[in-house]
């Protein structure tokens, strides 16, 4: 086999241990070095063979690393890291604030093109994996509507605003899909739905001492942008509850293209995940795409990239030859 890819990860939390555990199933990667902002003695991977090093000192490692991937946030420190890291590195992030991709991917673009690295941005399941099925369904059935359902899963975003509400101890909130909306989808009548008629909210709240739950329950079912537009059933448990219950992060959804071809004949296309663990799949889908922009580096494409731009055989550790014998 030829020399192995060398990665590196930026950040190590949900999503970098998952990105650690990814590498170690890719025969023809390694994992090189983890960087991080806390303090490296700190920091205790799956694999204790693989040194931790400080995030300030990243510079210094540009010609030990192949592909660098990003394992920040989306709200604060991509926006930052990546313009920054993507003018030394090749780079893959998940960056999924879908109003501001447009700018991010010219912020790390200027950045990536200046360098000559490839920086392959936004990328996971959605976006990512659901972009490129949202794509299919409207070239293929140009006639028709797109149809995105996320869930059951756990979102970490509205389970941070529960948590920060007064009153609250503790907390998680999950996204579950409409059965009866997706069922009229499925028929291929191409209904409009609402944004309360498609998904609705379960949130599991533990109170802090003394605190009222209907108060809290108002709080929550009238938050503007997160719960006021959705059916939203508030259960209130205990601590043990919510360890035992809620520790894991699932997730999953659908996205349904219904149309119509030729004659006014109906078409259904629909792509669905169902997730135990989703910061263990989004790793899953980096380290894939961490193959194919370091690929794509080694072919001259330099700038930033989105799941649009990358052949699907690049994914692969396959060869073209044997993806032809085996898959197609």
């Amino acid at each position: 086999m030829s020399q192995k890819i060398r990665v590196g990860i930026a950040g190590y939390g949900n999503l970098g241990r998952g990105t650690e555990l990814a590498i170690a199933k890719t025969p023809d990667m390694e994992l090189v070095a983890v960087f991080t902002r806390r303090d490296p003695e700190s920091v205790s991977l799956v694999n204790q063979n693989v040194p931790v090093y400080k995030l300030d000192d990243i510079a210094q490692f540009q010609d030990k690393i192949d592909v660098l991937v990003l394992c920040g946030g989306s709200k604060s420190d991509l926006p930052e890291q990546g313009p920054a890291l993507s003018a030394l590195f090749n780079t893959v992030d998940s960056f999924d604030t879908h109003a501001k991709i447009p700018e991010y991917f010219e912020a790390v673009n200027n950045s990536a093109e200046l360098a000559g690295k490839t920086s392959l941005i936004a990328i996971g399941w959605d976006p990512g994996l659901f972009s490129i099925n949202r794509l299919f369904g409207e070239a293929i059935l140009p006639e028709g509507a797109t149809y995105t359902f996320w869930g059951k899963g756990l979102s970490q975003g509205h389970s941070d605003a529960i948590r920060r509400l007064p009153g609250v101890k503790a907390g998680v909130q999950y996204t579950i899909p409409v059965e009866e909306a997706m069922n009229k989808v499925r028929s291929g009548t191409m209904p409009v739905l609402s944004t309360r008629e498609k998904h609705k909210r379960d949130c599991y709240v533990v109170l802090a001492e003394g605190a009222s739950a209907g108060e809290v329950e108002q709080s929550i079912v009238t938050m503007p942008d997160y719960f006021a537009d959705y059916d939203t059933t508030v259960t209130f448990i205990t601590e043990e509850e919510l360890k035992r219950d809620h520790a894991a992060m699932p997730h999953g959804g659908f996205v349904i293209r219904s149309g119509k071809t030729g004659a006014g004949t109906n078409q259904v296309m629909e792509y669905s995940l169902a997730l135990d663990s989703n910061p263990e799949f989004t790793s899953s889908v980096l380290v894939a795409y961490a193959r194919a922009a370091y690929r794509l580096n080694q072919m001259g494409q330099t700038g930033a990239k989105t799941a649009f731009d990358v052949p699907p055989g690049l994914l692969s550790p396959k060869s073209a030859a044997e993806l032809r014998k085996e898959l197609l």
